[in-house]
């Protein structure tokens, strides 16, 4: 249990590194009438109005810290958020919506916060508040369709196996706010975006579906996407058409790199998986391990990725590389679920790990979002050993069971392993952490 517990310090450290009350802090200063942002000055006494706009399970923490430096130079904002995730602000609107399927209220929270926008005018400054599940909390609907159209595509797409890069790419061709179009509200305003990397590579265009800057996807692409995976028979027709139409020219592309509207729109990648997995590696040494950050990119399904971490554990143990050894990953993993069972992909993941280190002592693997959030589940992830099959008592014998039922929440509610840690104010996707000791 002492090693469960360290693997789990040391992913908090990770988590606690990419915190808003953190990272805000490190690029937005204001110091008499200049507010500095990263590279950029404001001399606010130049702007007419400043108004806070976002999107994400962060967006409401990030913009608590915003309210913090700017008050009531705010004039208004609105940000929608996830469910539970709501924080009090002064001068901001909040609107607590669906995640990872998009509902009434994210349709409601949505309008107002593009009705801000639009109202911004050219000595305004509009400043964009986003982070990863965005894209569903940032909804609008397509002509033609209705919320349950909608809802039943990101039902589809977040079960199919689709990479967050090629669902985004068919949920940026159903959505006028989404893939630049937040910036066609904003216009003739200055912008800056301040975004919470919840994907690899750090790619905007990806984060929260890109709201704010340029798409080099196009209507082909989503249509490419839906037929590779083979889900054209899952989505409701009307969304089909849509798409078919774009494809057409019926439906505007949308927003292409070189538009004049982007002359004024700022980004700003504010954290990361790499900040958090750094903040990870230096817990570590704080307890004794020599930490290694192997990737902050990994990819692939939660099978083959718990398979290679436990031969590359075993193989490093047998090395003895150092006596206590700490391997750190992070990115997102992929799951394509064909049962009911309850659980989410870091879950699922640290199950298959359990199974295979039933006979081998000395390693500790935890798999967990950095959002606290695993799944349609209360739990982060969980984190597994070679005591975890001893501690499921009678239904060890069911594992097999459990895998394919994808059932790893109430697997791992029986042996023990569940990390729950509430909202977590952040979000830059799974951190996996293998101790060998």
């Amino acid at each position: 249990m002492q090693i469960r517990q360290a693997a789990i310090d040391i992913f908090l450290a990770g988590v606690e590194s990419v915190k808003p009350v953190n990272i805000i802090r490190r690029v937005v200063n204001l110091s008499g009438n200049i507010l500095a942002i990263n590279q950029l000055k404001f001399d606010i006494s130049l702007i007419n109005n400043i108004f806070l706009i976002g999107a994400g399970k962060a967006s409401v923490y990030m913009a608590h810290e915003m309210e913090t430096i700017l008050g009531n130079r705010i004039t208004d904002g609105h940000i929608v958020t996830k469910y539970k995730h709501l924080l009090p602000l002064k001068h901001t609107g909040v609107t607590e919506a669906g995640h990872p399927v998009p509902d009434e209220n994210s349709l409601k929270g949505t309008a107002k916060l593009v009705s801000i926008a639009k109202g911004a005018t050219k000595n305004d400054l509009v400043i964009c508040l986003i982070s990863g599940g965005g894209s569903s909390l940032l909804a609008d609907l397509p002509e033609g369709c209705t919320l349950e159209d909608l809802k039943l595509v990101n039902e589809v797409l977040v079960k199919s196996g689709l990479n967050i890069g090629e669902m985004n790419v068919i949920r940026k061709h159903l959505s006028a706010v989404k893939g630049g179009g937040l910036i066609k509200a904003i216009a003739p305003a200055s912008s800056v975006s301040l975004i919470l990397s919840d994907v690899t590579g750090d790619r905007t265009d990806v984060i929260a579906s890109g709201p704010t800057v340029p798409d080099p996807s196009t209507f082909s692409d989503a249509l490419e996407i839906i037929n590779q995976y083979q889900i054209e028979n899952l989505l409701p027709v009307s969304i089909m058409r849509f798409l078919r139409d774009g494809l057409s020219g019926k439906n505007p592309e949308t927003l292409k790199s070189g538009d004049d509207l982007m002359h004024r729109a700022h980004s700003i990648i504010i954290g990361n998986n790499a900040i958090a997995l750094s903040g990870s590696a230096e817990k570590a040494q704080q307890l004794g391990y020599e930490p290694f950050v192997i990737t902050n990119s990994i990819e692939g399904s939660t099978e083959t990725i718990a398979h290679n971490l436990v031969e590359l554990a075993l193989k490093m143990q047998k090395e003895r590389i150092s006596e206590k050894t700490c391997l750190l990953f992070g990115g997102e993993p992929t799951i394509k679920v064909k049962a009911a069972g309850l659980g989410g992909r870091n879950q699922h993941l640290a199950l298959i790990a359990a199974k295979l280190l039933e006979n081998h002592s000395g390693i500790t693997i935890l798999s967990a979002g950095t959002d606290g959030t695993d799944g349609p589940t209360l739990a982060a992830g969980a984190v597994c050993d070679s005591n975890t099959m001893a501690n499921a008592g009678k239904i060890k014998s069911e594992i097999n069971r459990y895998i394919n039922d994808y059932d790893s929440y109430h697997f791992f509610e029986e042996a023990g392993g569940l990390i729950i840690t509430g909202p977590t104010q952040t979000n830059v996707m799974d951190i996996i952490v293998v101790l060998i000791n």
